[in-house]
């Protein structure tokens, strides 16, 4: 029997999301199909009787759009959300703005993969010549975060997401979890893989198979000492989200017509 549940996801499809671009801490808001996705996600939960006490977010408008739309459709509108650069999706540098599809043409499928994958590669940092640095680094969204801006990543690993997403998991979602509450998190792909690294103990060699598609939530049940019971289950039509998970996984591949 679960003494705790947690529901976890990533947000819906962005506008960048559908031009397989990296998206990172580019701000983007949901595309029409993403919307589709948060709103059937909410239908989703509530017909599975969830009733959330308690919400967190990134601070990228596509988590939190999101969450809005999940709470909407449940009725739950006035649920408390909680918002954190902490649970950002990881940051790709120098990469931002990029066809993935393209690079693969270029630097090969591989690479691209251990990019998109990997644990512990950083791809090249994002420098004040990216189109990008600008519309980022001096986002208003960033003066209001627990460290300074020039402490801010400018690439990240999904070692590195882990490492500072962690200490907000320890010090503000676990006591949340183990007051019994029931907790909604709508972050991003890496973010949610990295969690799902620490909490499942998934190995730096494995986290790199784990695909989460975007508006499908993901249900973990813990006992008293908040260890998973059991594997990540994916809440929905299994065969569409096994269809979901194969998109994501060939955005980084060359397209049919271009090999």
């Amino acid at each position: 029997m679960a003494k705790y549940k947690l529901v976890i996801l990533r947000h819906g499809e962005g506008a960048w999301n559908k031009e397989n671009r990296f998206c990172s801490w580019v701000d983007q808001k949901l595309s029409s199909d993403g919307i589709k996705e948060a709103k059937n996600c909410g239908k989703h939960l509530k017909a599975l009787g969830f009733e959330f006490d308690l919400v967190f977010t990134s601070v990228l408008s596509r988590s939190i759009q999101t969450a809005w739309l999940i709470l909407e459709e449940m009725g739950q509108e006035w649920v408390p959300i909680q918002s954190s650069w902490r649970l950002n999706e990881r940051h790709y540098g120098a990469l931002i703005g990029l066809n993935r599809a393209e690079m693969a043409l270029n630097h090969g499928e591989e690479q691209v993969k251990i990019w998109r994958r990997s644990y512990d590669v950083t791809p090249p940092p994002i420098t004040e010549s990216h189109p990008y640095y600008e519309e980022i680094c001096n986002d208003r969204r960033y003066k209001c975060t627990d460290v300074s801006q020039d402490h801010l990543p400018k690439a990240e690993s999904l070692k590195d997401v882990l490492d500072r997403l962690l200490p907000y998991w320890n010090e503000k979602i676990v006591p949340e979890l183990k007051s019994g509450k029931m907790i909604l998190i709508s972050a991003h792909g890496n973010s949610s893989r990295a969690l799902l690294k620490h909490v499942e103990g998934i190995s730096d060699e494995d986290i790199v198979n784990v695909t989460l598609p975007t508006g499908v939530p993901v249900l973990l049940e813990f006992d008293e000492n908040l260890h998973p019971l059991g594997p990540h289950q994916f809440l929905g039509d299994q065969e569409a989200i096994q269809a979901a998970i194969k998109k994501v996984e060939d955005q980084g591949k060359v397209k049919s017509a271009e090999k």
